[in-house]
């Protein structure tokens, strides 16, 4: 009986990762593998090379604990040609063989392999592309003179910065000015900067000397 072990993940919160178990499960029994381990990511981007349900299964795939790892599709494992190969490397380097069940590709052999790069390739190839297509958009929409990101808040600082100076806490001045307590803080930083380069620049002023 070949041991098997599911990879799961999910990009946010709200998405559920037993969508994709149910299918493998049923996948699994199909070819008559024994499921001996569950390995689930909730909520955890595919561009992270560090993940707690792949770190555990990276590291019992050292012991050996499986024979197999399925998922339910290459991008479920990661987003990047580069991070996908090491860890297809480092499964084979411990015997274990990796099978997708979208694309229908199964690690065992060098055929399985290459067509396993060309996929990982061809979705990073159309991720780029789509980080491309949002900064041309960004782009040109600062030509266009339109606002990109949040609209700045329209603060007094120079209010701001007094309250705080005077001893108003930090919560209470965030609150009252709608901010958060890090961006009191920076303008706080910036006013006693400005502040402490004028004194600075008065002092190295060089002095007029009076003609007698």
């Amino acid at each position: 009986m070949i041991r098997a072990a599911l990879y799961m993940r999910v990009s946010t919160v709200d998405q559920h990762p037993e969508t994709q178990g149910i299918e493998l499960r049923q996948f699994a029994k199909q070819r008559s593998y024994e499921i001996v381990r569950e390995y689930v990511d909730h909520g955890v981007s595919g561009t992270k090379a560090r993940r707690p349900a792949l770190d555990k299964l990276l590291q019992e795939a050292r012991r050996r604990s499986f024979d197999v790892v399925l998922v339910w599709s290459c991008d479920r494992l990661a987003r990047s040609t580069k991070h996908f190969l090491e860890v297809l490397d480092e499964l084979n380097g411990f015997g274990i063989r990796f099978v997708s069940q979208r694309e229908a590709i199964d690690t065992d052999g060098p055929l399985g392999r290459a067509i396993v790069v060309i996929i990982s390739a061809i979705a990073e190839l159309e991720r780029s592309l789509i980080v491309e297509r949002v900064r041309a958009g960004m782009r040109r929409a600062k030509l266009e003179g339109r606002q990109i990101g949040r609209t700045p808040l329209d603060v007094d600082h120079a209010a701001l910065v007094r309250d705080r100076l005077a001893g108003m806490s930090l919560t209470r001045v965030a609150q009252q000015y709608g901010l958060s307590r890090a961006s009191v803080v920076r303008f706080v930083h910036q006013y006693q900067a400005r502040k402490a380069a004028g004194e600075m620049q008065l002092v190295t002023a060089p002095k007029e000397v009076s003609e007698k």
